[in-house]
């Protein structure tokens, strides 16, 4: 690469650095005829295909621009347009393919936007799919609640049990009956304790040797 201070015809990377999405490169040069340093980014070309058949460089803020219109209202904040279009151009990338007809970039934007908002999802599909009828509608709701019920019912299959296997319940009524047992092995009877220790119970009278 030319060198932009002295038009030297060739340089070399000190430093290269991925950028934070991937999807480009900043490599940093040093012209070895007059030492100065320049950077370059380096992005793979990606290039959308038109109806009428003109191309044009993708852009992610045309992706945002388009579905911001059908967010309108929506709880759905400038970072997540950001977020989606980022997964739009990751999804459109991994194809492999450097020209994509617009129709795909439609489709590649269906998936996130039902996941960040199915009413935004809903608006968006009835333009792009072009619904007509009532039933166009109704169609994509039942599929949005069969895969709301089916996320649901996984939900619930993973949650762990009130009490997870191979963890020991403390058994109340055992635990009773060993208190119980320990009462009883540590406790005599009153009379028995006297007469072992040869003291008479308080209030005996004398034996009949100890009367004059």
């Amino acid at each position: 690469m030319h060198c932009p201070f002295c038009r030297h015809p060739d340089s070399r990377v000190v430093d290269s650095r991925t950028s934070d999405d991937g999807a480009s490169i900043r490599r940093r040069r040093q012209c070895p005829s007059c030492n100065r340093r320049f950077t370059t980014v380096e992005t793979t070309s990606l290039s959308v295909v038109k109806r009428s058949g003109a191309t044009e460089p993708f852009s992610r803020d045309k992706i945002a621009g388009g579905v911001r219109k059908a967010c309108q209202g929506r709880p759905v904040s400038e970072d997540d347009l950001a977020l989606l279009a980022q997964k739009v151009e990751e999804t459109l990338r991994s194809s492999g393919s450097a020209e994509i007809d617009a129709y795909e970039i439609g489709l590649a934007i269906l998936g996130p936007l039902r996941e960040l908002d199915e009413v935004a999802y809903l608006r968006f599909a009835s333009v792009y799919q072009a619904f007509d009828s009532l039933e166009d509608f109704e169609a994509a709701i039942t599929v949005l609640r069969a895969e709301r019920d089916d996320r649901d019912r996984g939900a619930r299959d993973e949650a762990p049990d009130a009490a997870a296997p191979g963890v020991a319940t403390p058994d109340t009524a055992a635990a009773d009956t060993a208190v119980a047992d320990t009462t009883e092995a540590g406790t005599e009877a009153p009379d028995a304790a006297v007469a072992d220790s040869g003291a008479q119970p308080a209030g005996s009278a004398p034996g009949a040797g100890g009367a004059g």
